[in-house]
């Protein structure tokens, strides 16, 4: 028997309510870490004991052999119907590839369960399965049930494609009870976007060309300030890297690598093997930081992981959020997840834990494609001090000041400021000891005391004052982002990038 928390099995219940109601097809919202495969699985158990047989579906190949695990360690015996790895198909329980069942035909069950459910709106194959399926309930798994046309009307269903959504617990609720934990966000100048054009992606919403996109992010000055800002703030920490495309990925993965850090790329076209090994050594501790473009926005369950680098600039809220998740599970003594924005995006969006908009879109063009863009919600810079405090916060919690026009932004360019609640305090034992370890490398390559204090102004914002000149043995870390620090002013010289002098 399942032991669900009280969000899953209310909402379970509140499914259970709307499909004896006479609803057929029903989304049901939770967000990413929440159970929604739990929830699932109890929905499925309740199936079974009506003798009912049932098939899951998903639209990726790692998400059938994640789903397949779970099932298995919940008792539930399966066949699998997904390429090669077909099975048992005469089970009454099936976990099956959406791309397998379309070209092979949609086997005889009584309730359909479709994960990652937003992406249904988009693809044909979903849809397809939903009109050929209109008299079985169809009940949809999401953390981000934002697509457009989720809710449209179609005449192969002579109603809309889901008709009810059951919320089970909102990100700010989950995490208010510890289900989830907060995010910290920081974040550099937005990169120069205004020769990217937009277009809309698979769930409707207006969001960048990936192809002008890459242009205008994969730029070693950019990519130096990622690895620079990640020992300033994360360094040693399990890390999610989201690039713009796999060769913005590789040139992420080979700066890390430079730098003395273990970190790895993984995408579409890495090899099952390969995919799990790489995996299993993130999982491990082997591997630091993995980078990818988006095969590990979905369905990818590493609560270990405390660091999301957002490297990719988007407009669409699913992709937003969905990228987020991956950081938001909590896991040992991990209580707060950290988010280097890069891209712009939490300036443009917002916090991706605050309330979101969670009604299904019926498809009527008048619906802003961008729900989340409201200007008066929307993180503020700090005139003064760059410091990106919440909406509606007039004081800046960081310094003090008290603007008397908010339209002034100041900000320095790529230096990351944080703009989530609090202040990230830093001791005096730290500056000290930072201050210590320069020192020392000072020492040992022949440095001016100029190249010690513009370091350690490049690393707290500050000039160094107050400080002892007593040199200490660098630890790893502190070695590896003065490494990072060369490379980086090694790559703004070759392209022809001005840094200021050391």
């Amino acid at each position: 028997m399942l032991d669900l928390r009280p969000y899953q099995a209310a909402a379970v219940q509140a499914l259970r309510v709307a499909l004896a109601g006479g609803a057929l097809r029903v989304m049901l919202y939770s967000p990413t870490g929440s159970g929604k495969t739990e929830m699932a699985l109890a929905i499925i158990h309740g199936a079974r004991a009506k003798g009912k047989r049932v098939i899951f579906l998903a639209n990726r190949i790692h998400l059938v052999e994640q789903a397949s695990r779970r099932f298995y360690a919940s008792g539930i015996d399966h066949g699998i119907i997904q390429g090669e790895n077909t099975r048992d198909t005469h089970l009454p329980v099936l976990i099956g590839s959406i791309d397998t069942v379309a070209r092979r035909g949609f086997p005889d069950v009584d309730v359909i369960v479709i994960d990652e459910a937003h992406a249904v709106a988009g693809s044909k194959r979903f849809r397809g399965v939903v009109f050929s399926n209109s008299a079985r309930p169809i009940i949809g798994l999401s953390a981000t049930p934002f697509s457009k046309g989720l809710g449209k009307r179609y005449p192969e269903l002579d109603g809309p494609l889901f008709e009810q959504m059951v919320v089970a617990a909102t990100i700010s609720k989950l995490i208010e009870v510890d289900f989830l934990v907060d995010a910290e966000f920081y974040a550099p100048a937005e990169p120069d976007l205004s020769s990217v054009k937009t277009t809309r992606n698979a769930f409707g919403e207006i969001d960048y060309c990936e192809r002008d996109l890459g242009k205008a992010v994969d730029k070693p000055e950019l990519i130096g300030d990622i690895v620079s800002h990640w020992f300033k703030l994360a360094a040693g920490t399990p890390t999610v890297v989201f690039a713009t495309n796999i060769a913005h990925s590789k040139h992420i993965t080979a700066q890390f690598r430079a730098a003395g850090v273990a970190a790895e790329h993984i995408d579409c076209y890495t090899d099952d093997v390969e995919r799990a090994a790489i995996l299993a050594r993130i999982e491990s501790g082997e591997t630091t930081v993995i980078s990818n473009v988006g095969i590990l926005a979905e369905g990818w369950d590493f609560p270990a992981c405390r660091t999301l680098i957002l490297a990719r600039p988007t407009k669409s809220l699913i992709r937003y959020v969905q990228m987020v998740g991956r950081v938001l599970r909590p896991f040992d003594s991990k209580t707060v997840a950290l988010v280097l924005d890069h891209s712009g995006t939490v300036r443009s969006l917002g916090f991706p834990t605050d309330d979101l908009p969670l009604e299904l879109d019926d498809g009527a063009p008048n619906v802003s494609a961008k729900p989340r863009e409201r200007e008066e919600s929307l993180p503020k810079p700090c005139p003064s001090c760059a410091y990106v405090k919440p909406a509606k916060v007039h004081v800046c919690p960081k310094c003090g000041f008290a603007p008397e026009c908010q339209s002034d932004v100041v900000v320095g360019d790529g230096e990351l400021v944080r703009i989530k609640r609090g202040k990230r305090t830093i001791g005096p034992e730290t500056k000290q000891h930072v201050w210590s370890q320069l020192l020392f490398v000072k020492q040992k390559r022949g440095y001016s005391r100029g190249w010690a204090s513009h370091k350690y102004r490049e690393f707290f914002d500050v000039w160094p004052k107050g400080l002892r000149d007593v040199p200490a043995t660098p630890t790893q870390e502190l070695l590896n982002w003065i490494k990072s620090r060369d490379i980086a002013y090694a790559w703004g010289r070759k392209k022809g990038v001005r840094h200021a002098p050391d």
